[in-house]
């Protein structure tokens, strides 16, 4: 079984165990999401997203178009897309799998491919009937009834359909329905994926399980400026994407006994095990308000990680008031004004490192890195 195959991945090298410390209620830095849609609040309205844990199934269809039609295999598209099962399998620490089943032939899409309007900007309306035509069309060889979302992988010839959003169902819209089941969660690949690849799948489908997107909608002089590569929701092929330890957290990927929380006056000492493990001590947090909240976490050269630039401490402000795209994760950089190593971007270089601190004094937050060690950091949260 593939599950029993990955699992040993996660477990080797692993750190040993630590012993917990005694903090404030970890629910007390459960910040209550605002924005009502996608947003870093702990509370995801499951009724809306898709429950990430277990197995997630997913057809996988493939179309073209009359003015586009396929001239490579879709198993050649899929190669693109399907390794992203495993590696949101690695970062959820085994808890989510994605059980793709794929549906290799090419279905025609009644529609040109230009008449679409699938451009940035994509209504909800419009991606609909785009995802409605797909599943029509694939719906003779295809029986919808077993999952839980669905792909649609366009073909490589059809330019006019440049990016990948993600489909969730609003009640006040008619809907896409197949064989008695409403498609409640779908991601249209474009031709991004072959810049993205696998990483993509673990981007989008993120959205499905409600969490929001981390670069800029506001680009300016860097759409990264927030996060740079530091997780796939910002960056997709940033040096070290995988999910923030918060993140984790949200999704239910991370436990609340792997979570330190201190919301009042005091100061924690704490061990805390790279977020690309799945054992031991996740992140702690510093709660500064009823919205926001610093947090630090530990990150490796491992896992998702193998490419990261800089290894230590992670530090980042949360706000969950702040919408999709405009920042509600911010990454603290330890070193602002150092010029990035080739290869590597603003941001890369942000964690800290033994002996540094970070201060916000108006927020009455210190955080200081006394040591580290091949598995993670000894930190030291305060809040006055």
């Amino acid at each position: 079984m593939l599950f029993a195959a990955l699992f040993p991945l996660l477990l080797l090298g692993a750190p040993p165990a630590r012993a917990a410390v005694a903090a404030d209620s970890v629910s007390s830095c459960a910040l209550r999401g605002t924005t009502g849609w996608t947003d870093e609040g702990r509370d995801t309205d499951y009724s809306v997203f898709k429950r990430p844990v277990g197995t997630v199934r997913v057809a996988m269809i493939f179309v073209d178009f009359p003015d586009a039609p396929a001239t490579e295999t879709p198993a050649q598209d899929a190669a693109q897309l399907t390794p992203g099962a495993d590696w949101l399998w690695n970062a959820s620490y085994g808890k989510a799998w994605l059980a793709i089943t794929q549906h290799p032939r090419w279905v025609r899409m009644p529609h040109r491919s230009t008449d679409y309007g699938y451009a940035r900007g994509l209504t909800h309306e419009l991606h609909e009937a785009y995802l409605k035509d797909a599943v029509a069309a694939a719906d003779p060889h295809v029986d919808f009834s077993p999952y839980d979302m669905v792909y649609v992988v366009a073909t490589k010839n059809a330019s006019a359909v440049s990016f990948t959003p993600t489909y969730v169902y609003d009640p006040g819209t008619a809907g896409v329905v197949a064989d008695g089941r409403r498609i409640r969660w779908a991601v249209t690949f474009g031709q991004d994926m072959w810049h993205w690849g696998r990483k993509l799948v673990a981007h989008e489908t993120g959205h499905a399980f409600g969490l929001p997107d981390l670069y800029a909608f506001a680009a300016g002089t860097d759409a990264h400026r927030f996060v740079g590569g530091w997780d796939v929701m910002g960056l997709i092929g940033g040096a070290g994407s995988q999910y923030f330890a918060w993140h984790s957290w949200k999704l239910g990927w991370t436990r609340d006994d792997q979570v330190v929380c201190r919301a009042s006056a005091g100061s924690d000492t704490v061990y805390l095990t790279a977020v690309e493990y799945g054992s031991g001590t996740k992140m702690a947090v510093v709660r500064t308000g009823p919205t926001t909240a610093y947090v630090v976490e530990s990150r490796r050269a491992v896992q998702g990680d193998t490419a990261v630039c800089s290894t230590g401490a992670l530090i980042y402000r949360v706000d969950t008031s702040v919408r999709t795209g405009e920042g509600p994760i911010r990454v603290m950089d330890a070193k602002p004004g150092a010029t990035p190593a080739p290869g590597c971007r603003p941001l890369d270089d942000a964690p800290y490192w033994a002996g540094q601190s970070f201060t916000d004094a108006t927020a009455g937050v210190r955080i200081d890195v006394l040591s580290a060690d091949g598995y993670g950091e000894t930190v030291r949260i305060t809040k006055s």
